[in-house]
C-alpha cells in the first residue's frame, strides 16, 4: 500500500474517496474532517468509521471494501500525462466561491492557465437556439466589459448558442474565459468547439470539470455541471431562454447559492425570451440592459483600462484586398456590399470572394440584406 501521509500519494486517496458508493461530497468532507485526510479515511478501523455522524455500518463497509484504488491509480496517471491540475477543496487553488456551496465537489480538475479565484467572475448562460439578437447582446456586452478594464473571468458551458458565443466574444476581447464540461478532460463536447476550447487554454483561460476521465457523456451530467457554472461566479447572467431548459436550472442554482442573478429582456411573445422574462417578472433576476446596470447592482467600480483587453484582434497575413475591406469595416461599422464596392473601389466580382474568405476565417459575418460586420 502506498504511503498515505505522502502528499504525492494523497491525491490517489482523494480520488478513491470520491468513487466510494454512497459517499457524496458532503459526506466525504465530513469523513476528512474527522479522520484528518483522505488517506487516513481508508486506514481507519470500521468501528471508528461507524461512529462518525452520517456514516453507519453500510458506508463504513463500503469504504473499507470498495475496490476503488485501481481506478484511482488510472486517474492519477491520466492527470500526470495530460497536464491536468487537481484542485482539492482544502487547497488554495480551489475556487473559493465554489467552496461556499454546500454540494461543491471535493475535487475539481482543470486544464489551461485559468486562475480559478479571479477577482471578478461572471457566468453567462442561455439557450442553445440563440437568435441574432441574443448573439449581438453577448458581443456588445463583452466589448463593454473589456473597455472597463476589469480583471474578470467569463464562465460558460461550451454548448451551442449563447454559451459558445460568450466564449468567442471573451476571446475576441482578450478576456479570460473558462468552460465547465459535463465529462472528463480527455475529450471536448461538442467536438465542433474543440478549437475554441484549446484557444481558451492558451489565453489565460481553460477547461474545468468535476468528472473523472472517460466518464460517460450523459444528459444528467450536464445538469450536474450547471452547479459548477453557478457556483464559480459572483453573478450569473441569462441571455435568452425558453420557459424550461438548462439556463433556468442554472439560474435556480444561482439563487440557491445566493449568487446575484440577472437577465436581459427581449421581445414580448418570443419563445426564447419567455424564460428571461419569467425570471424578471418573478423577481428572481434583475433586469439589465448593459454593463452599467451590472456595475450599479454589483457595486463594481471600473479599473484602469487594460490596453490589451481593448485592443481589437490584429488580422495578420491578409491579402491587400482583404485588408482594404477590413479597414473599411473597422472605420464604418456595418456596411452593405454595394457600399463596400464603392468605398474600396473594388468590383463586385472581386469583393464577393474576399468577403467569403473573411467570413470563413471568422473575421466578418454576413447580416440580412448583404450587410457585413467585423466580428
Amino acid at each position: 500500500m502506498a504511503n498515505i501521509d505522502n502528499p504525492q500519494e494523497e491525491l490517489l486517496y482523494k480520488i478513491a474517496l470520491s468513487l466510494v458508493p454512497g459517499i457524496g461530497s458532503i459526506t466525504a468532507k465530513s469523513l476528512i474532517a474527522y479522520c484528518g485526510s483522505a488517506g487516513r479515511v481508508f486506514r481507519e478501523k470500521e468501528k471508528i468509521l461507524r461512529a462518525i455522524p452520517g456514516i453507519g455500518t453500510v458506508l463504513a463497509r463500503n469504504i473499507l471494501q470498495a475496490a476503488v484504488l485501481v481506478r484511482a491509480e488510472k486517474e492519477v496517471d491520466f492527470i500526470r500525462r495530460n497536464n491536468v491540475t487537481a484542485h482539492f477543496y482544502l487547497d488554495e487553488s480551489y475556487p473559493q466561491r465554489l467552496k461556499s456551496c454546500v454540494d461543491a465537489p471535493i475535487l475539481l480538475f482543470s486544464k489551461g492557465k485559468a486562475n480559478l479565484n479571479c477577482p471578478k467572475v461572471i457566468s453567462i448562460v442561455g439557450t442553445r437556439n440563440a437568435t441574432e439578437y441574443g448573439r449581438e447582446l453577448v458581443d456588445k456586452f463583452m466589448v463593454s466589459v473589456a473597455e472597463r478594464g476589469y480583471d474578470i473571468q467569463i464562465v460558460s458551458g461550451l454548448a451551442y448558442g449563447i454559451d459558445i458565443q460568450a466564449h468567442r466574444a471573451a476571446l475576441h476581447n482578450n478576456l479570460s474565459t473558462i468552460c465547465v464540461l459535463a465529462h472528463g478532460l480527455e475529450t471536448i463536447y461538442p467536438s465542433l468547439h474543440t478549437a475554441i476550447a484549446l484557444e481558451m487554454c492558451e489565453k489565460n483561460g481553460g477547461m474545468v470539470s468535476d468528472f473523472l476521465s472517460y466518464s460517460v457523456i450523459d444528459r444528467k451530467n450536464f445538469l450536474r455541471r450547471n452547479r459548477i457554472i453557478a457556483g464559480l461566479a459572483d453573478a450569473v447572467i441569462v441571455v435568452e431562454s425558453a420557459r424550461k431548459g438548462g439556463a433556468l436550472l442554472t439560474a435556480e442554482l444561482a439563487i440557491s447559492y445566493n449568487r446575484d442573478l440577472f437577465a436581459f429582456p427581449g421581445r414580448v411573445g418570443e419563445t426564447y425570451t419567455e424564460g428571461t422574462h419569467f425570471l424578471i417578472k418573478s423577481n428572481r433576476a434583475g433586469l439589465i440592459e448593459n454593463i452599467g446596470d451590472l456595475e450599479y447592482c454589483m457595486n463594481w467600480q471600473p479599473g484602469p483600462v487594460n490596453a490589451d483587453a481593448c485592443q481589437p484582434r490584429l488580422f495578420a497575413d491578409l491579402l491587400p484586398d482583404e485588408q482594404k475591406v477590413v479597414d473599411l469595416l473597422q472605420s464604418e461599422g456595418d456596411t452593405a456590399i454595394d457600399r463596400i464596392c464603392l468605398m474600396t473601389g473594388l468590383q463586385m466580382n472581386r469583393v464577393s470572394p474576399v468577403l467569403l474568405a473573411l467570413e470563413f476565417s471568422g473575421i466578418v459575418k454576413c447580416l440580412p440584406g448583404k450587410v457585413f460586420r467585423l466580428i
